[in-house]
């Protein structure tokens, strides 16, 4: 704990908004595992199964019921809006569809963006830091006696280089969670997508009676 105590300390002022963007990634990243692998995220292929089941028995209540039990679900979410308008026409299951989609992905995608963002700011500030440090160590360095020159170089470089591997100690871990949760976006929303126009087919053949 000592070491990393120093280490962040010998890497100067510039370490601080570096620390900052940690933060703010530990802050974004739990909220969206939170929410993308335990509250919006269903096993859609099951749920599926037995939706098309009860639809195909001619049972839309038990089916909406079914949906309510995952409220949070966007899969359910978008489900529940099709089933709801099941007795109407084709227009309007797909509108209401539509308006679930619309209404489903920008929760899904919320902030993950911006973790993508916060890795490269992370390696920037870094680098930033490792300049700045630098500057202030050739001007030291300039001033001191000969026979010193190098050794405060040395150890001033040394110093410096502690942002850009602070930076990248944070910029690494959050790309590979802003391509973990970019993955399972993109698996709720390829489910989406697939199983409501499956819903759509499955609901105009039972309005025309087949």
């Amino acid at each position: 704990m000592a070491k990393i105590a120093q280490f962040f300390v010998e890497g100067g002022v510039w370490m601080i908004p570096v620390g900052c963007v940690s933060f703010m990634v530990a802050a974004i990243a739990i909220e969206r595992v939170i929410f993308l692998f335990f509250k919006y995220n269903i096993d859609g292929n099951n749920f599926m199964a037995q939706v098309e089941k009860l639809v195909n028995a001619n049972n839309i209540d038990r089916a909406v019921k079914l949906c309510n039990a995952a409220p949070n679900a966007a899969l359910a979410v978008v489900v529940k809006a099709g089933l709801t308008r099941a007795n109407k026409g084709e227009a309007e299951i797909q509108s209401a569809i539509e308006e679930a989609n619309l209404q489903v992905m920008p929760l899904l995608q919320k902030r993950t963006g911006a973790l993508g963002g916060m890795g490269s700011l992370a390696t920037l500030l870094g680098l930033l830091g490792t300049v700045m440090g630098l500057i202030e160590a050739f001007t030291v360095v300039a001033k001191a006696p000969a026979d010193q020159k190098s050794a405060l170089l040395s150890a001033a470089i040394g110093v410096a280089m502690n942002t850009t591997a602070f930076g990248l100690m944070v910029a690494i871990p959050t790309i590979l969670i802003f391509m973990t949760l970019t993955g399972i976006t993109k698996k709720i929303t390829n489910e989406i997508d697939y199983y409501s126009v499956r819903l759509e087919n499955l609901l105009y053949a039972r309005g025309k009676g087949e």
